[in-house]
Parts: C-alpha cells; sequence; structure tokens
C-alpha cells in the first residue's frame, strides 16, 4: 500500500523549501514509518542542501510515533514513541564494538540521498528524489527509518524536547562527557556558542570544568553561556582570544572544542591548549576544501587534534541520560529551542542562519 507524506522539499541549494506531497517506499524487513511529531533543524541540514542530488527532503532530528514496522522488527511497534538519531551499517568493525559513531558508512548513510545499496525511498510525481537524509528525511510528516536509529521514548515528554536533541545537542555534550571525560577542576573552552557550543558549556559544568570558557561573537549568546555555567566568556571580535584565555589560565587549556568552523577559531582552540591537551573539531574550517594549516603548535605541545561524529554517542544510552538530567534540572537545554509550526519551515530557516535561532524544532500538526 502506498504511503503518502507532505514533505518541505528544497529544490535548489540555496532556495526554500516547497511543501509537496510525496510518496514513501514500502517498508523493508528492517525498517519503521514513523508519524513525524516534530523535527529539529540545523546547520547539517543546510550542508545536505548543498550537497545532494535535488530535489531532496531533509531533516535528521525526527521524534514521533511509530505507525508500522518491517517483517524482522523487533525493539519497537506501532504506537511506540521515538527519537530518531544517526544511522550506522551495523556490521563494521565500529559498529560491532558497540561504537557506531565510528561507522564507516556514516558519510553515505547521512548524505547520499539514498540507502546503504542505492534505493531510493521517496518519489515526488511519480520520479525518485534524494531522501533517506541521516535515514530519515524528518522536514515531512512521515519518514521512512531503520531499527537501529531508533531511541523509544516515555509518552509525556514534549515533541520538541525529544526532537531538539538527537544531532547537535547529543554532539556538544557527549564531546564533554563521552569524548573527552572532562574531570573536575579541568579546564575546557567552547569555541561557538550555538547549540553544539551551548551543549558543551552545560555539560561541562556538570563534569565540574574550571575555568568553563566560552567564545562567540554575539554577546547574547555569551550572557546565555554564562547562565548555563560558564565561568568566563571571551567575545572573538575583540580579537587575540588565546592571549586572553592565557591570562586567566597561563599554564593553558585541557580541552578545547571548536563547533563553529571558523578558521579563526580553530586557531584559537589550538593556541590556547596546554602540554599535552586536546582539540576537538565536530566541523571542519572550509568544509570539504584543503585548509592552511600548520600543525607546529600540537607538536610543541604534545597536543591532540581529533574530529569528533556525534559527541562519541550511543543514542540508545545517551539521550535518555540527557533526557533523565533534564528533567533533574541539571541539563536545561530547553533553554535553546525555539518552536516553529512545520508550515513556517522557511522563515526557521532564516532565523537559524541569522543566528536568531538557536536550535529551532519544526512542530508537525499531523
Amino acid at each position: 500500500m502506498t504511503t503518502t507524506a507532505t514533505a518541505a522539499v528544497a529544490n535548489e541549494p540555496q532556495g526554500k523549501f516547497d511543501f509537496e506531497t510525496v510518496e514513501l517506499d514500502d517498508l523493508r524487513p528492517d525498517e519503521v514509518l514513523v508519524r513525524n511529531e516534530a523535527s529539529g533543524m540545523c546547520h547539517t541540514d543546510f550542508v545536505g542542501q548543498k550537497t545532494m542530488p535535488l530535489p531532496a527532503v531533509l531533516g535528521h532530528e525526527g521524534a514521533g510515533v511509530v505507525e508500522a514496522i518491517g517483517s524482522g522488527i523487533s525493539s519497537v511497534k506501532p504506537g511506540d514513541r521515538v527519537i530518531v538519531s544517526y544511522p550506522s551499517c551495523g556490521y563494521c568493525n565500529g559498529c560491532l564494538s558497540g561504537r557506531p559513531y565510528f561507522c564507516d558508512d556514516h558519510l553515505t548513510l547521512g548524505f547520499s540521498g539514498t540507502r546503504l545499496d542505492g534505493s531510493h525511498t521517496i518519489k515526488l510525481k511519480g520520479s525518485k528524489i534524494s531522501g533517506a537524509f541521516f535515514q530519515q528525511s524528518s522536514f515531512a510528516t512521515h519518514s521512512v527509518t531503520v531499527e537501529r536509529n531508533l531511541v523509544p521514548v516515555t509518552k509525556d515528554h514534549a515533541a520538541e524536547m525529544l526532537a531538539a536533541i538527537p544531532c547537535g545537542v547529543q554532539t556538544g555534550a557527549g564531546s564533554i562527557l563521552n569524548t573527552f571525560k572532562v574531570l573536575p577542576k579541568e579546564s575546557l573552552a567552547v569555541f561557538g556558542a550555538g547549540a553544539v557550543g551551548l551543549s558543551a558549556v552545560m555539560a561541562g559544568k556538570l563534569s565540574g570544568a574550571y575555568p568553563l570558557i566560552a567564545v562567540d561573537i554575539v554577546e547574547e549568546r555569551l550572557n546565555l553561556a554564562l547562565e548555563l555555567g560558564a565561568t568566563h566568556v571571551f567575545n572573538a571580535k575583540d580579537g587575540n582570544v588565546a592571549e586572553r584565555i592565557k591570562d586567566i589560565a597561563p599554564q593553558g587549556i585541557d580541552y578545547t572544542l571548536e563547533t563553529s568552523g571558523n578558521e579563526h577559531a580553530l586557531n584559537d582552540a589550538i593556541a590556547c591548549l596546554a602540554t599535552g591537551g586536546e582539540c576537538g573539531m565536530v566541523i571542519a574550517p572550509h568544509l570539504g576544501e584543503k585548509y592552511p594549516f600548520s600543525p607546529s603548535a600540537i607538536f610543541q605541545r604534545a597536543a591532540n587534534l581529533r574530529g569528533i561524529i556525534q559527541g562519541s554517542s550511543v543514542p540508545k544510552t545517551f539521550l535518555p541520560l540527557l533526557l533523565n538530567l533534564n528533567r533533574q534540572g541539571r541539563f536545561p537545554y530547553e533553554r535553546l529551542i525555539q518552536v516553529y509550526d512545520f508550515q513556517d519551515i522557511n522563515q526557521a530557516v532564516i532565523d537559524t542562519k541569522s543566528g536568531k535561532a538557536i536550535k529551532p524544532v519544526l512542530k508537525m500538526d499531523v
């Protein structure tokens, strides 16, 4: 039986989303049909819009209710409420060792626009289009996803709270708690105070990091970082960021996290490291292009520079942890969220790109 959905379709790399009725492919044994209640939005969606064959249905932070399951599904049933997080293949070394964030096929699963075997999940007016974005494409009322993506949750969580966390918030918090494993009184500097960076700040407070520094160019976000636990903030527009950080941490910083994709921020994040320190990158400057980089500072400090995928998080265990911490008032990520009706997706895009919205979430009226 054909399943139809209302989807926000991207037709141009920088263009608006157009609402269309699309057809979803029949479920395979390991797939699930989810009725989306909400979907988060972040800059990763815009990367997909620029790099995937268009037209495409994007969205990679879904939350909703299971409507149908494939013949091989055992962990969820129709009526279950779920978060839809990032995809993994299930059989590479990373997946088999319980570290799906090291999946060999994570880029293909995320950005190819198809299933791993090259087949499509979405048709528009009878023609195949790019879907399966992060193996979900949640900018739609319904999504075809895979069992491995799903995190079952209880029914008392607001949809916007569920859809806000499966990518950016997970990445920021996980970088501190899972990748770095910051200990009390170890120092941490976070570059970029968006959803990822502010989630890292909140996780740094949980870890007892000191000093806990946030760097950005927007005063309102720096003020929010202070409210969420930062002990010091610096506006990068004032310059000399690494030097100012070393004024309060003369021996340098144990851990730095660069979340902005800005080359000056990455250079500062490396320059302020302590000997033996570690700088994590969740996005690279000049994404997809060569970046002129000197490894001297890393070598001289016997430091580490590492890429971080999804905060080294296993969603089935880490996302429930974040929800529990939020219930306890210890991880107040609701302060990052701005909710939009699904029909207002283009306004959400404008507000995200301008920096007005930190963590936009689209709510579906279905």
